[in-house]
């Protein structure tokens, strides 16, 4: 995930806790201090408020972004295997490259421990980092390790793009909005696990290991999406970074989603609306992209919505009713 931008007076944070605060003022006042920075010719060419950064080195241009995944925030080792955790925390950082249209070609690793991990855990977990990384062709290349009192495990990956890199500050007045891969499933698998339940095991493993589409990112970038993101919050919270950072209005279409059957049976046995799922649940790591309006979509992209003018998102044309998508802190 990478740092998203607005204002945010810094003179009004010396008394703000970080909960206070919220994981995006957070951020805002972080991008406020870099900011601030005298500005070099360093070779940046895309900072802080997209999936990934764009770096400028030597003749070539990379793509770097990172993430952290805590116990007990983003996994429990009780619900999950080493190897599940090693496939959905590469998971979680190829899809910030797959984002900006590109391919991730290597990842470090920062793995803290408790001293008293089994040995055979950490190993397990490097086998599902590197089996994650191979889908797209991509390797573990170094790393780090720590002692601390919880597993967590930090990922930096490099990329490059072979076509345009697509960011989030360029949908446009009149644009389709599409998506690409699952929603939902990652969500019903966390709402069954939270209950106690271990079925239906297809959701459950969707949990265990998102399935991100990462060759359409570079698809939709080649097709000419005019902006990309990797729906990791939730498609509406997402989808906000979106319209906040191209300042514009994206509509949703209720009507557009097929809920799918285990999906239907989650809600049906939770007491949850499945629509929720599709709209705000994350981690399943789907794409989702603004193309213009007589772009012909590749395959693997199906239309949801549109763009207008304005600055928000709505769902058939109304403001959605509670939270859009998970909040770090909230």
């Amino acid at each position: 995930m990478a740092f998203m931008t607005s204002s945010h007076p810094l003179s009004t944070l010396a008394d703000q806790s970080v909960a206070a605060l919220g994981e995006h003022g957070l951020v805002t006042a972080v991008t406020a201090l870099l900011a601030a920075e005298p500005d070099l010719d360093d070779g940046v060419l895309v900072g802080p408020g997209d999936d990934a950064a764009v770096v400028r080195i030597g003749g070539g241009e990379v793509l770097v972004s990172t993430d952290v995944a805590v116990e007990g925030r983003h996994f429990r080792r009780d619900w999950s295997s080493a190897v599940d955790v090693g496939h959905r925390v590469a998971a979680a950082n190829l899809a910030d490259i797959a984002a900006m249209g590109g391919r991730a070609r290597a990842l470090v690793v920062a793995l803290s421990t408790p001293a008293d991990l089994p040995a055979q855990w950490a190993l397990d977990l490097t086998r599902g980092l590197v089996d994650e990384a191979a889908e797209v062709g991509a390797r573990i290349v170094g790393g780090d390790v720590s002692a601390a009192d919880q597993v967590q495990v930090a990922v930096t990956v490099l990329g490059d793009a072979s076509g345009p890199v697509v960011r989030r500050s360029t949908a446009q007045d009149g644009d389709v909005v599409a998506v690409a891969g699952r929603l939902g499933w990652a969500a019903a698998g966390f709402a069954v696990l939270s209950r106690g339940f271990r079925s239906p095991r297809v959701v459950v493993d969707a949990h265990r290991r998102p399935q991100p589409p990462y060759a359409e990112g570079p698809v939709a970038a080649a097709a000419g999406a005019t902006a990309l993101v990797d729906v990791s919050d939730g498609l509406l919270a997402d989808l906000a970074h979106v319209a906040a950072a191209s300042d514009v209005t994206i509509d949703v279409r209720a009507d557009a989603f097929a809920v799918p059957e285990p999906l239907q049976a989650v809600g049906a046995a939770l007491g949850i609306d499945p629509m929720r799922l599709i709209l705000t649940g994350g981690d399943d790591h789907a794409l989702a992209a603004t193309f213009p309006p007589d772009v012909l979509l590749p395959p693997g992209w199906t239309v949801v919505g549109a763009v207008a003018a304005g600055a928000s998102v709505t769902v058939d044309g109304v403001t959605y009713e509670g939270s859009q998508g998970h909040q770090h802190f909230g």
